[in-house]
């Protein structure tokens, strides 16, 4: 059964660590797994598959350690699930359409965020989840690679190519002030 932070009774009360951890860091986890999944509705799935495979493990997690190892399940459970998805679809004769849909918004903020979400989706999700780890978490390089379970060198790859392609992408071509200042 999913946790989710408002369902508190679900959680046994030798582990009110992992309540209130969980019921604080939930709105940052769904920002960030918004980012990597591109859905709102996804993204809490994601996290919540995420809570209930670290609750398990909660009492041998260093306390230091615990927002690197949850950061570091969510996007091994975001990766997994792409790969889940590209074998589906090659399973099926076709695409099932979209259940959910965006919800409404200031018209401005809705065609950015769209934008960047469709941006975002034409990235492969190694590139995906060092874009969102970089630019939205403000994660280092170094600390990128413990995440991925990846060198600097490969982070970095990830970084560059990730940027061209968003730099190149047709909605964003000529908007960036340093588009052509960087090879």
């Amino acid at each position: 059964m999913p946790l989710h932070p408002t369902d508190a009774s679900q959680v046994p009360s030798d582990s009110g660590d992992f309540a209130a951890y969980a019921t604080g860091a939930w709105p940052r986890l769904v920002r960030t797994a918004h980012m990597l999944t591109g859905d709102f509705h996804e993204a809490e799935d994601l996290v919540q598959t995420t809570l209930a495979k670290v609750y398990p493990r909660w009492r041998r997690i260093p306390h230091d350690d615990v927002d690197f190892y949850v950061r570091r399940s969510l996007v091994n459970n975001n990766l997994s699930r792409v790969r889940k998805r590209r074998v589906a679809h090659l399973l099926m004769p076709f695409v099932p359409e979209r259940v959910h849909q965006r919800e409404p918004g200031h018209a401005e903020a809705v065609e950015q965020r769209a934008a960047l979400d469709q941006a975002l989706a034409a990235l492969s999700a190694r590139q995906r989840a060092v874009m969102v780890l970089r630019y939205w978490e403000d994660l280092g390089e170094a600390e990128i690679a413990e995440v991925l379970g990846c060198s600097v060198g490969t982070v970095k790859t990830h970084a560059r190519r990730g940027l061209e392609a968003l730099r190149a992408h047709p909605l964003f071509a000529g908007r960036h002030p340093v588009s052509g200042a960087r090879p």
